[in-house]
């Protein structure tokens, strides 16, 4: 069939054609953030995922939800290069500049964006890569000290009241979380914490690799009161199945049922793996339906798509030793697996192996559920593995 129709859409972040199976969770969010503007208490939260499972599109969904009930977001992702003062600080200006425009806001905003003045001229010094316009000569003494913990405790504050005073609420939208270093994300969940003893209206909604919950934990022991943590992870059959099927309807094509279980089960479920399935068989598809052949086909195709995309472009960051710690994991299966099985895998002691660990966990490549276990953070990651790293050569 025609590619230029085709609605599917596999990419980074990119929103499918139909966000099935992810509306409990929006509302979930939506009272969260009403309570938030409302002045009741209310937890912040944090999604966490796999690789590919739609945590970037849900994010981004739920900010255009959010911006459609007059709340004001800012939207960031960590990268691994770039410290938490330098992403938040642009973003934090845009959004006070447009409180400023809210009448009963405006003293309150400008107070707030010569705390953004004093905040990036005092934290230059630690974080270089701060830069941000200023638009107001600093107030002396407002979060200005220099020390990240309580100078973004007071930022937010003064934000939190300018959000108070106009009747909205400032949602901290902030993706790929667990990039960002254990010290920032203590300064973030102080900040947030105070914000909430002070009853003002700010609130995170983040998104993250599962490790994300163990490191909120160690950054302060009481992150788990603050937050919400739900687990984002395949979608359910029947959603799955709309996923696929309510598109292509909605393009005029019919999808043989012997068709879309052989897709959903392929897939095992995840979102980015059915865009690129759905993608595939539309494209083999000489015309509606789309048959079980087409799907057969399609298959080959959207594996090879993914073996030079999404899974290529990890499996290039990583060093021999790394490629050789991953291969050992996929021979064992999909895991979790134990860290002195992998460590017998390579022939080698398991305390020799911790640093190559730690660095792949670092990388976001491998997670731990539990002391000692190891996991793949990339769905179906064991069986590219041993796609392309075939054979013994390896050990």
């Amino acid at each position: 069939m025609d590619p230029v129709n085709n609605p599917f859409a596999p990419g980074a972040g990119t929103p499918p054609p139909e966000l099935a199976g992810r509306d409990e969770l929006r509302e979930l969010v939506r009272i969260a953030l009403e309570r938030v503007r409302l002045g009741l208490p209310t937890k912040s939260i944090l999604m966490v995922g796999l690789r590919g499972v739609g945590k970037t599109v849900l994010l981004d969904r739920m900010r255009e939800d959010a911006e459609a009930a007059g709340l004001h977001t800012i939207r960031v992702e960590a990268p691994e290069s770039r410290s938490l003062p330098a992403i938040l600080a642009p973003q934090l200006r845009m959004a006070l500049l447009r409180l400023s425009r809210i009448e009963q806001a405006k003293a309150f905003s400008i107070r707030a964006l010569k705390g953004l003045a004093g905040f990036a001229k005092a934290l230059k010094v630690k974080y270089q890569d701060i830069e941000v316009g200023l638009d107001f000569d600093p107030e002396p003494g407002l979060a200005d000290n220099g020390d990240l913990e309580h100078d973004l405790q007071a930022l937010l504050e003064v934000a939190g009241a300018a959000a108070h005073a106009g009747g909205t609420a400032l949602v901290l939208f902030i993706d790929e979380l667990q990039y960002v270093e254990e010290d920032q994300l203590a300064a973030l969940i102080t900040a947030l914490h105070r914000c909430a003893q002070r009853r003002l209206p700010v609130v995170l909604v983040g998104a993250g690799l599962p490790q994300l919950r163990g490191q909120m934990g160690r950054a302060k022991s009481y992150a788990e009161r603050l937050f919400d943590f739900p687990e984002i992870g395949p979608l359910p059959a029947d959603a799955a199945a709309v996923a696929i099927r309510k598109p292509a309807n909605d393009n005029g094509v019919e999808v043989n049922q012997d068709a879309l279980d052989n897709i959903v089960r392929a897939t095992h479920r995840y979102p980015y793996f059915l865009q690129e399935w759905g993608k595939h068989a539309w494209d083999t598809a000489k015309a509606s339906p789309i048959t079980i052949s087409d799907v057969a086909q399609a298959g080959e195709s959207a594996i090879a798509a993914l073996d030079t995309s999404f899974f290529r472009v990890r499996f290039d960051r990583l060093t021999p030793l790394e490629k050789r710690y991953l291969r050992a994991m996929a021979e064992l299966g999909p895991g979790p697996h134990r860290s002195g099985d992998i460590a017998d895998q390579l022939k080698r002691k398991v305390t020799s192996l911790g640093p190559t660990r730690n660095v792949l966990i670092a990388k976001g490549m491998i997670w731990s559920p539990s002391h000692g276990d190891t996991a793949f953070t990339v769905p179906l990651f064991d069986e590219f593995m041993r796609r392309i790293m075939p054979g013994d050569d390896w050990r």
